[in-house]
């Protein structure tokens, strides 16, 4: 089988260091902010050069807590209950002949660091912390948007949110900055689609935070939000 290699030329870095609780496509938490941090083999300065001038960024990535030396033809897709397969080049599943994710970020900042040289303020991303950067390219607009692309199966569930009910006492122990991204991850459903049960207490962490919620029908109650750790 023929084979090609890859290079890491950088990682994520931000508050989700689990994938429970990610948004499961890029764009749907926009203020959920990322930093692309690259390894010290790829830290140039100009080899960013020209890119302050684009507004989106495509990112080609690994699911490097998702690699299989096996691979099947058909998947689960989560947002269809986890019962109907489709073909995996149908679907973004993790679980593919080659773990590779396709990502476009809008892209918020390029800073400059005394320690980790220029990195990438990114916003919209659905990658948890660690993951691998395989390599970054800029969004066009002209040649990448097809407004009137079809969506298939995965239009059956575009759209879908909850309402969040949050006490503010809850929320308040969230740093400011990252109660928007919360919100909006939680307004995306994290639950498998397949769990429906609403007595049972969800979990994951978030940065320092360890938040938990309950959903009944279409709403979903933060129940506690504390300092640790959470397996969902």
């Amino acid at each position: 089988m023929e084979t090609i290699g890859m290079k890491v030329i950088a990682h994520v870095r931000n508050d989700f260091p689990t994938k429970f609780g990610l948004p499961r496509q890029s764009g749907l938490a926009k203020d959920l902010q990322s930093v692309i941090v690259f390894e010290p083999e790829y830290r140039a300065a100009e080899a960013l050069r020209g890119l302050e001038g684009f507004s989106h960024l495509w990112l080609v990535w690994a699911f490097h807590q998702a690699q299989r030396d096996t691979w099947s033809p058909t998947v689960r897709p989560p947002r269809l209950g986890g019962n109907t397969r489709m073909g995996v080049f149908a679907t973004r599943s993790p679980y593919r002949p080659n773990p590779i994710g396709l990502t476009c970020v809008t892209l918020q900042e390029i800073r400059t660091t005394p320690h980790e040289g220029t990195v990438l303020i990114v916003s919209g991303a659905d990658m948890m912390d660690g993951t691998p950067i395989l390599d970054i390219k800029p969004y066009l607009p002209y040649a990448d948007s097809y407004p009137e692309a079809r969506g298939g199966f995965a239009k059956e569930v575009e759209g879908h949110c909850l309402t969040v009910d949050c006490h503010p006492a809850l929320l308040n122990r969230v740093e400011e900055e990252k109660r928007p991204a919360l919100l909006e991850a939680l307004r995306q459903d994290p639950r498998p689609a397949y769990q429906h049960d609403p007595e049972r207490v969800y979990g994951f962490p978030y940065g320092r935070w360890e938040v938990r919620f309950t959903v009944r029908e279409d709403t979903l109650t933060v129940t506690d939000v504390q300092e640790g750790k959470v397996n969902p």
